[in-house]
């Protein structure tokens, strides 16, 4: 079984996708930690972002535990990755290496925002995880803080919706709900809520 989970920053959908794995047995793929690895190597590198060329020859050498995780987390990092994720070039040279670990003998789950549309479009179970844009923000808010990142809630409102902008109109693999996709509205649920709703759709789906 190859359950997709694709949703917008600070939607929840990494913690679904953690425990929806755990659950089922699953080996669990955070895609969007490859596109920051990408962006954490061109920065430690001294290269550009915006250089598509750059980040394609990166990412084609990148292997998945390269980085520390810890390096790949924060506000700087996924404003990082949001700008290399753009590249068609980059989503191309990842491609292969995001459908071989689905590809895995009993399934696996996988979380980012083109799984259900581009990478697995033949999953069993598609979720959408969204929330409004001010829920996100103050999750994020939260989750800066507890690492004791200074935070301020309208900046990163601003950048939240920045990156939904961004995200939903690049020209390669934006962020869309798939067509055969279960949306999943998380702004007044906490995480128990939102998986038993998922275990919910995902048993209706045999």
């Amino acid at each position: 079984m190859i359950i997709a989970i694709d949703g917008p920053a600070a939607s929840g959908k990494g913690t679904l996708a953690k425990r929806l794995a755990a659950h089922f047995g699953l080996p669990y793929l955070d895609t969007g930690m490859l596109y920051r690895g990408v962006a954490r190597v061109m920065l430690d590198d001294g290269l550009p972002l915006g250089d598509e060329a750059a980040a394609e020859a990166v990412a084609q050498s990148f292997r998945p535990g390269s980085v520390d995780e810890e390096r790949l987390r924060g506000r700087e990092m996924g404003e990082a990755a949001s700008v290399v994720a753009a590249h068609p070039r980059v989503r191309t040279a990842l491609l292969a290496l995001q459908k071989t670990f689905a590809s895995q003998p009993g399934g696996a789950v996988l979380d980012g925002r083109d799984i259900g549309t581009v990478i697995c479009p033949d999953a069993e179970v598609k979720l959408f995880v969204t929330a409004t844009p001010e829920v996100r923000a103050a999750r994020r808010a939260q989750e800066f803080a507890s690492r004791g990142e200074p935070v301020s809630l309208d900046d990163i409102l601003v950048e939240i919706r920045q990156r939904d902008e961004r995200d939903s109109h690049r020209s390669s693999a934006p962020l869309v709900v798939a067509s055969d996709a279960v949306v999943l509205d998380t702004s007044a649920l906490d995480i128990a809520g939102v998986v038993t709703a998922a275990l919910a759709v995902i048993a209706a789906r045999g």
